[in-house]
């Protein structure tokens, strides 16, 4: 329940705890029971958020809705398509005359 501040007219403000659904209504003075009317004497209490932490809530808030592709994204160090690197082969020549496929599967058999 939040806070909500009256104003008695005999005895000055005080603040009460009471339901939302009651925020407009008098509420009764602790001191002399008169009725006092609601009033807005302070700003009320925001609650801050570190900017870190904000930041991190919009980015999966983001991402939740719109995930970005990896299209948008670019492809990644060592593309053979993007890279102007010399792209890598899957098949090894050895100066034997022998052939080994280091970036395929050992368990496959090739063909």
């Amino acid at each position: 329940m939040p806070v909500y501040e009256y104003e008695c007219r005999e005895c000055g403000p005080f603040a009460a705890l009471r339901p939302m659904a009651e925020y407009a209504d008098p509420q009764p003075c602790p001191d002399c029971a008169s009725s006092a009317p609601r009033v807005m004497l302070t700003a009320p209490a925001m609650a801050g958020m570190d900017p870190a932490r904000r930041t991190a809530f919009a980015t999966n808030e983001r991402s939740q809705h719109a995930p970005k592709s990896s299209k948008s994204l670019g492809h990644g160090a060592g593309c053979s398509c993007c890279s102007s690197s010399k792209p890598s082969r899957k098949t090894l020549y050895r100066p034997d005359g022998s052939k080994s496929f280091p970036n395929s599967r050992p368990w496959m058999i090739s063909h």
